[in-house]
């Protein structure tokens, strides 16, 4: 089954803790934090301040997505502030293995972020370190952006890589990710769909992430039985 992580990107700024709350009351399995420091991508959102602040307002998992020029720097406070699962872009670290086990050595789940023009082999030497790897469909920055179709493929070839390892390693996806296409990422190996505008802009959040996950499960029973997928649990983390 594939778990769904609304971002809070897409959400009400003003209104965070009742956007938390919409969401794991509709069903969300994990909820998508997206970092960004106006350097490593072209915005500003939040700090580990807001993090801690809606940490205690739910129990799901928190998925901190940094994207920043210097991860490293902020690896602690956002694992003190309550992050589950902490993912690092491979472009932004320049020793990437030493971030991988801070996230480690500070008590979360370490994962590795791609950009879409950045291949798959950037992975060879980490893989077997990171518990998840977060493949992004848009080039990171801004929500509300139209899905990669050229990623389909991309997150096959992981699906494939990860199977050769022979490692569980979750395979998450982010960007323009909606009903439309999840049955496509899913059939790939996708197993985390993070989802912001399609959850945070529709009116009925719940048949929103139903008409999502609905369309995973379709495309996780179309996948290949040789492709690469774990089975996952909510609340895994």
């Amino acid at each position: 089954m594939a778990l769904i992580a609304p971002s809070l990107l897409a959400a009400d700024f003003g209104r965070l803790r009742e956007e938390v709350a919409s969401v794991e009351a509709a069903g969300a399995d994990w909820i998508h934090l997206d970092i960004m420091d106006g350097h490593f991508v072209p915005n500003l959102t939040i700090g580990p301040e807001v993090v801690a602040a809606l940490r205690p307002y739910t129990q799901l998992p928190f998925d901190v997505h940094l994207m920043l020029e210097k991860p490293e720097d902020f690896i602690i406070p956002f694992a003190r502030a309550g992050a589950d699962w902490i993912s690092v872009h491979a472009e932004a670290c320049t020793h990437l293995h030493r971030v991988i086990n801070q996230i480690r050595e500070a008590g979360c789940r370490p994962a590795v972020a791609l950009n879409p023009a950045t291949s798959l082999r950037a992975l060879d030497y980490i893989l077997e370190d990171v518990d998840m790897v977060l493949l992004m469909t848009v080039n990171p920055g801004f929500g509300g952006q139209s899905f990669i179709p050229s990623m389909v493929a991309k997150i096959r070839d992981l699906a494939g890589m990860v199977k050769n390892r022979g490692k569980e390693i979750l395979i998450e996806v982010d960007g323009g990710i909606n009903a439309e296409n999840a049955a496509a990422v899913c059939r790939a190996g996708a197993g985390v769909l993070v989802a912001g505008s399609a959850v945070f802009g529709s009116a009925d959040r719940r048949a929103a992430l139903q008409a999502l996950r609905k369309a995973a499960l379709q495309g996780a029973r179309e996948r290949p039985a040789a492709s690469a997928c774990p089975a996952y649990e909510k609340g895994d983390g």
